[in-house]
Protein backbone atom coordinates (compact mmCIF):
# COMPACT_ATOMS: atom_id res chain seq x y z
CA UNK A 1 0.00 0.00 0.00
CA UNK A 2 1.65 3.46 -1.04
CA UNK A 3 1.46 6.19 1.42
CA UNK A 4 -1.02 8.33 -0.21
CA UNK A 5 -3.12 4.87 -0.23
CA UNK A 6 -2.71 4.75 3.41
CA UNK A 7 -3.54 8.17 4.29
CA UNK A 8 -6.63 8.13 2.36
CA UNK A 9 -7.47 5.12 3.80
CA UNK A 10 -6.86 6.94 7.53
CA UNK A 11 -8.84 10.00 6.43
CA UNK A 12 -12.05 7.34 5.29
CA UNK A 13 -11.69 5.56 8.86
CA UNK A 14 -11.51 9.08 10.95
CA UNK A 15 -14.36 10.40 8.90
CA UNK A 16 -16.81 7.21 9.88
CA UNK A 17 -15.77 7.23 13.22
CA UNK A 18 -15.82 10.83 13.74
CA UNK A 19 -19.76 10.85 12.21
CA UNK A 20 -20.34 8.17 14.36
CA UNK A 21 -19.42 9.58 17.57
CA UNK A 22 -21.64 13.07 16.59
CA UNK A 23 -24.07 10.31 15.92
CA UNK A 24 -24.00 8.40 18.83
CA UNK A 25 -23.91 11.58 21.19
CA UNK A 26 -26.86 12.89 19.73
CA UNK A 27 -29.52 10.93 21.89
CA UNK A 28 -27.94 11.87 24.68
CA UNK A 29 -28.45 15.57 24.05
CA UNK A 30 -32.01 14.98 22.71
CA UNK A 31 -32.92 13.33 25.97
CA UNK A 32 -30.76 15.87 28.24
CA UNK A 33 -32.64 18.54 26.72
CA UNK A 34 -36.32 17.14 26.84
CA UNK A 35 -35.19 16.64 30.88
CA UNK A 36 -34.52 20.40 31.20
CA UNK A 37 -37.92 21.18 29.83
CA UNK A 38 -40.01 18.65 31.44
CA UNK A 39 -38.44 19.55 34.71
CA UNK A 40 -39.42 23.26 34.06
CA UNK A 41 -43.16 22.54 33.50
CA UNK A 42 -43.45 19.61 35.81
CA UNK A 43 -43.74 16.93 33.21
CA UNK A 44 -41.35 14.82 34.22
CA UNK A 45 -40.54 12.97 37.96
CA UNK A 46 -37.02 13.73 39.13
CA UNK A 47 -34.91 12.65 42.21
CA UNK A 48 -36.56 13.93 45.01
CA UNK A 49 -33.05 15.29 46.93
CA UNK A 50 -32.65 17.47 43.74
CA UNK A 51 -34.88 21.14 43.60
CA UNK A 52 -35.89 22.01 40.28
CA UNK A 53 -33.29 24.38 40.15
CA UNK A 54 -30.37 22.00 40.92
CA UNK A 55 -31.82 19.50 38.59
CA UNK A 56 -32.42 21.73 35.65
CA UNK A 57 -28.51 23.19 36.28
CA UNK A 58 -26.89 20.04 36.71
CA UNK A 59 -28.27 18.81 33.47
CA UNK A 60 -27.93 22.37 31.60
CA UNK A 61 -24.34 21.60 31.71
CA UNK A 62 -24.24 18.50 30.94
CA UNK A 63 -26.44 19.56 27.45
CA UNK A 64 -23.35 21.79 27.83
CA UNK A 65 -20.72 18.91 27.56
CA UNK A 66 -22.80 17.32 24.76
CA UNK A 67 -23.14 20.07 22.64
CA UNK A 68 -18.88 20.42 22.92
CA UNK A 69 -18.31 16.41 22.48
CA UNK A 70 -20.61 16.45 18.94
CA UNK A 71 -18.27 19.85 17.68
CA UNK A 72 -15.32 17.64 18.96
CA UNK A 73 -16.28 14.83 16.89
CA UNK A 74 -17.40 17.08 13.29
CA UNK A 75 -14.06 19.02 14.35
CA UNK A 76 -12.02 15.68 14.17
CA UNK A 77 -13.23 15.14 10.09
CA UNK A 78 -14.67 18.41 8.37
CA UNK A 79 -12.30 21.26 7.04
CA UNK A 80 -12.80 24.05 9.55
CA UNK A 81 -11.61 21.59 11.96
CA UNK A 82 -7.78 21.93 10.95
CA UNK A 83 -8.26 25.83 11.46
CA UNK A 84 -8.83 25.70 15.00
CA UNK A 85 -6.45 26.94 17.05
CA UNK A 86 -4.37 24.24 18.84
CA UNK A 87 -5.45 24.74 22.53
CA UNK A 88 -9.07 24.73 21.37
CA UNK A 89 -9.12 21.71 20.13
CA UNK A 90 -6.26 19.75 22.50
CA UNK A 91 -8.04 21.22 25.53
CA UNK A 92 -11.65 19.79 24.52
CA UNK A 93 -9.98 16.51 23.02
CA UNK A 94 -8.20 15.52 26.19
CA UNK A 95 -10.79 16.25 28.80
CA UNK A 96 -13.69 14.65 26.76
CA UNK A 97 -11.42 11.26 25.78
CA UNK A 98 -10.48 11.60 29.51
CA UNK A 99 -14.47 11.42 30.47
CA UNK A 100 -15.20 8.74 28.11
CA UNK A 101 -12.40 6.41 26.57
CA UNK A 102 -10.85 5.18 29.45
CA UNK A 103 -14.40 4.42 30.94
CA UNK A 104 -15.28 2.06 28.05
CA UNK A 105 -14.69 -0.89 29.87
CA UNK A 106 -16.27 -0.46 32.92
CA UNK A 107 -19.67 0.94 31.07
CA UNK A 108 -19.24 -2.27 29.11
CA UNK A 109 -19.25 -4.54 31.86
CA UNK A 110 -21.25 -2.28 34.29
CA UNK A 111 -23.96 -2.52 31.44
CA UNK A 112 -23.52 -6.77 31.18
CA UNK A 113 -23.73 -7.02 35.51
CA UNK A 114 -26.99 -4.78 35.12
CA UNK A 115 -28.83 -7.09 32.03
CA UNK A 116 -27.52 -10.10 33.93
CA UNK A 117 -29.24 -8.62 37.43
CA UNK A 118 -32.11 -6.75 35.62
CA UNK A 119 -31.23 -4.19 37.48
CA UNK A 120 -30.18 -0.73 35.82
CA UNK A 121 -28.63 1.16 38.70
CA UNK A 122 -28.94 4.96 39.13
CA UNK A 123 -31.29 4.53 36.21
CA UNK A 124 -34.13 3.53 38.39
CA UNK A 125 -36.76 4.66 39.27
CA UNK A 126 -37.31 8.20 37.40
CA UNK A 127 -35.70 6.75 34.03
CA UNK A 128 -37.58 4.66 31.25
CA UNK A 129 -35.51 1.76 30.19
CA UNK A 130 -35.23 2.79 26.67
CA UNK A 131 -33.67 6.21 28.06
CA UNK A 132 -30.97 4.43 30.09
CA UNK A 133 -30.04 1.91 26.94
CA UNK A 134 -30.08 5.18 24.50
CA UNK A 135 -27.63 6.67 27.33
CA UNK A 136 -25.63 4.19 27.43
CA UNK A 137 -25.12 3.60 23.83
CA UNK A 138 -24.34 7.48 23.60
CA UNK A 139 -21.38 7.15 25.97
CA UNK A 140 -20.10 4.39 24.47
CA UNK A 141 -20.39 5.61 20.65
CA UNK A 142 -18.89 8.50 21.36
CA UNK A 143 -16.24 7.44 23.59
CA UNK A 144 -15.31 4.47 20.79
CA UNK A 145 -15.17 6.78 17.76
CA UNK A 146 -13.25 9.58 19.66
CA UNK A 147 -10.59 6.43 20.57
CA UNK A 148 -10.62 5.76 16.76
CA UNK A 149 -10.87 9.05 15.33
CA UNK A 150 -8.75 11.59 17.07
CA UNK A 151 -5.23 9.47 17.01
CA UNK A 152 -6.19 10.01 13.28
CA UNK A 153 -6.34 13.91 13.63
CA UNK A 154 -3.57 14.27 16.07
CA UNK A 155 -0.95 12.56 14.10
CA UNK A 156 -2.17 14.42 10.74
CA UNK A 157 -1.86 17.51 12.49
CA UNK A 158 1.12 16.70 14.63
CA UNK A 159 3.00 13.94 13.56
CA UNK A 160 6.66 14.29 15.20
CA UNK A 161 4.42 13.63 18.72
CA UNK A 162 3.46 10.14 17.94
CA UNK A 163 6.74 9.02 14.80
CA UNK A 164 9.56 7.26 15.85
CA UNK A 165 10.59 4.91 19.11
CA UNK A 166 11.21 5.95 22.75
CA UNK A 167 14.94 5.31 23.48
CA UNK A 168 18.12 6.92 23.58
CA UNK A 169 20.18 8.40 20.49
CA UNK A 170 16.55 7.34 19.11
CA UNK A 171 14.18 10.74 19.94
CA UNK A 172 14.89 14.00 18.30
CA UNK A 173 16.51 15.61 22.11
CA UNK A 174 17.13 13.09 25.00
CA UNK A 175 14.30 13.38 27.02
CA UNK A 176 16.39 13.89 30.02
CA UNK A 177 17.61 17.48 28.64
CA UNK A 178 14.01 18.86 28.32
CA UNK A 179 11.57 17.61 30.82
CA UNK A 180 10.10 20.09 33.70
CA UNK A 181 11.16 17.33 36.60
CA UNK A 182 8.33 18.56 39.46
CA UNK A 183 6.08 17.88 36.56
CA UNK A 184 6.89 14.03 35.68
CA UNK A 185 7.67 13.46 39.76
CA UNK A 186 4.22 14.69 40.94
CA UNK A 187 2.32 12.47 38.00
CA UNK A 188 4.51 9.35 38.58
CA UNK A 189 3.83 9.58 42.41
CA UNK A 190 0.52 11.29 42.22
CA UNK A 191 -0.65 8.78 39.75
CA UNK A 192 1.25 5.63 41.37
CA UNK A 193 -0.56 6.67 45.14
CA UNK A 194 -3.94 6.93 43.40
CA UNK A 195 -3.21 3.67 41.26
CA UNK A 196 -2.28 1.70 44.57
CA UNK A 197 -5.07 2.67 46.82
CA UNK A 198 -7.63 2.09 43.68
CA UNK A 199 -6.73 -1.26 43.26
CA UNK A 200 -6.47 -1.94 46.98
CA UNK A 201 -10.28 -0.81 47.35
CA UNK A 202 -10.67 -3.40 44.35
CA UNK A 203 -9.39 -6.19 45.84
CA UNK A 204 -11.88 -5.74 49.15
CA UNK A 205 -9.42 -3.23 51.44
CA UNK A 206 -11.13 -1.25 53.60
CA UNK A 207 -8.58 1.67 54.60
CA UNK A 208 -10.23 5.32 53.90
CA UNK A 209 -13.72 3.33 53.91
CA UNK A 210 -16.46 4.81 56.00
CA UNK A 211 -19.28 2.40 54.68
CA UNK A 212 -17.98 -0.39 53.38
CA UNK A 213 -21.44 -1.95 53.35
CA UNK A 214 -22.24 0.50 50.63
CA UNK A 215 -19.87 -1.39 48.07
CA UNK A 216 -21.52 -2.21 44.62
CA UNK A 217 -20.63 -4.02 41.96
CA UNK A 218 -20.17 -0.84 40.18
CA UNK A 219 -18.23 0.71 42.67
CA UNK A 220 -15.62 -2.07 42.26
CA UNK A 221 -15.63 -1.40 38.51
CA UNK A 222 -15.12 2.04 39.15
CA UNK A 223 -11.84 1.85 41.85
CA UNK A 224 -10.96 -1.39 39.69
CA UNK A 225 -10.97 1.03 36.31
CA UNK A 226 -9.27 4.07 38.27
CA UNK A 227 -6.51 2.09 39.66
CA UNK A 228 -5.48 0.24 36.33
CA UNK A 229 -5.32 4.19 34.10
CA UNK A 230 -3.72 5.45 37.57
CA UNK A 231 -0.84 2.73 37.32
CA UNK A 232 -0.63 2.87 33.83
CA UNK A 233 -0.39 6.65 33.29
CA UNK A 234 2.76 6.59 35.62
CA UNK A 235 4.07 3.83 33.62
CA UNK A 236 3.53 6.06 30.49
CA UNK A 237 4.80 8.83 31.82
CA UNK A 238 8.04 7.53 33.47
CA UNK A 239 8.72 5.65 30.10
CA UNK A 240 8.55 8.46 28.38
CA UNK A 241 10.69 10.50 31.10
CA UNK A 242 13.25 7.71 31.21
CA UNK A 243 13.74 7.16 27.49
CA UNK A 244 13.63 3.78 27.43
CA UNK A 245 12.64 0.60 27.09
CA UNK A 246 12.74 1.19 23.34
CA UNK A 247 9.38 0.93 21.95
CA UNK A 248 6.96 2.92 19.46
CA UNK A 249 6.76 6.67 20.25
CA UNK A 250 2.41 6.43 19.90
CA UNK A 251 2.40 3.64 22.77
CA UNK A 252 3.56 6.02 26.27
CA UNK A 253 1.82 9.32 24.38
CA UNK A 254 -1.26 8.09 24.08
CA UNK A 255 -1.66 5.99 27.11
CA UNK A 256 -0.48 8.90 29.25
CA UNK A 257 -2.71 11.70 27.33
CA UNK A 258 -5.88 9.46 28.62
CA UNK A 259 -4.41 8.46 31.62
CA UNK A 260 -4.14 12.56 32.48
CA UNK A 261 -7.14 13.62 30.75
CA UNK A 262 -8.69 10.99 32.83
CA UNK A 263 -7.45 11.73 36.05
CA UNK A 264 -8.04 15.77 35.93
CA UNK A 265 -11.71 15.19 33.76
CA UNK A 266 -12.93 12.95 36.59
CA UNK A 267 -11.69 13.83 39.65
CA UNK A 268 -12.73 18.04 38.57
CA UNK A 269 -15.72 16.48 38.08
CA UNK A 270 -16.40 14.08 41.70
CA UNK A 271 -14.74 17.32 43.56
CA UNK A 272 -17.60 19.45 43.93
CA UNK A 273 -20.08 16.83 44.67
CA UNK A 274 -17.65 15.54 47.21
CA UNK A 275 -17.32 19.05 48.81
CA UNK A 276 -21.41 19.03 48.59
CA UNK A 277 -21.72 15.82 50.11
CA UNK A 278 -19.54 17.16 53.40
CA UNK A 279 -21.57 20.63 53.09
CA UNK A 280 -25.06 19.27 53.12
CA UNK A 281 -26.40 16.81 55.69
CA UNK A 282 -28.77 14.91 53.34
CA UNK A 283 -27.67 14.23 49.80
CA UNK A 284 -29.60 11.15 49.52
CA UNK A 285 -25.94 9.63 48.76
CA UNK A 286 -23.68 7.74 50.55
CA UNK A 287 -20.35 6.96 50.08
CA UNK A 288 -18.01 4.61 50.77
CA UNK A 289 -15.01 6.15 50.66
CA UNK A 290 -14.31 8.36 53.96
CA UNK A 291 -15.17 12.13 52.40
CA UNK A 292 -12.00 13.63 53.60
CA UNK A 293 -10.03 10.85 51.61
CA UNK A 294 -12.52 11.05 48.93
CA UNK A 295 -11.74 14.63 48.58
CA UNK A 296 -7.67 14.48 49.16
CA UNK A 297 -7.74 11.61 46.21
CA UNK A 298 -9.66 13.92 43.84
CA UNK A 299 -7.09 16.88 44.41
CA UNK A 300 -4.13 14.48 43.99
CA UNK A 301 -6.18 12.94 40.68
CA UNK A 302 -6.25 16.41 39.38
CA UNK A 303 -2.66 17.48 40.13
CA UNK A 304 -1.22 14.54 38.85
CA UNK A 305 -3.18 14.95 35.82
CA UNK A 306 -2.12 18.15 35.02
CA UNK A 307 1.69 17.38 35.87
CA UNK A 308 1.50 14.08 33.49
CA UNK A 309 0.05 16.75 30.72
CA UNK A 310 2.81 19.02 31.14
CA UNK A 311 5.23 16.41 30.94
CA UNK A 312 4.03 14.85 27.94
CA UNK A 313 3.82 18.51 25.98
CA UNK A 314 7.25 19.36 27.13
CA UNK A 315 8.39 15.68 25.73
CA UNK A 316 6.49 16.37 22.54
CA UNK A 317 7.83 20.21 21.86
CA UNK A 318 11.35 18.92 22.59
CA UNK A 319 10.94 16.46 19.01
CA UNK A 320 9.85 19.19 16.99
CA UNK A 321 12.18 20.47 14.55
CA UNK A 322 12.69 24.08 13.67
CA UNK A 323 10.99 23.52 10.89
CA UNK A 324 7.82 22.07 12.23
CA UNK A 325 7.43 25.66 13.88
CA UNK A 326 4.45 26.33 12.20
CA UNK A 327 2.75 22.66 13.39
CA UNK A 328 4.09 23.63 17.10
CA UNK A 329 1.86 21.59 19.63
CA UNK A 330 0.38 24.25 21.28
CA UNK A 331 1.05 26.81 18.34
CA UNK A 332 -1.49 26.47 15.57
Amino acid sequence: MSVEQGESRGISVRAVFAYGAALAMTPYLLIKISWVIGALFGLIPRDEHFSVAGFVLLNTVTIGMAAAAIALALALVRPWGERIPAFVVLSCAWIGCGFLVPMLPYAVLDTLLSAASDSSGSAAPVMPAWEYSLLQVSFLGMGAGLAVALPFYLKARWPAAFDGRIGAGVTAVRPARVFRLEAGLIALVGASSIGVLNLYWAMGGTIGLDQPAARESSWYLQVGNTGIWSLAGAWSIWVVTRGRPAMPLWIPVSVSWLASGFLVAWGGWKLPLAVIQILEDDTGTVWPEQLGVAVAQFLLSVVAGAGMLSALLTFCRSRLSPADASGRVGGR
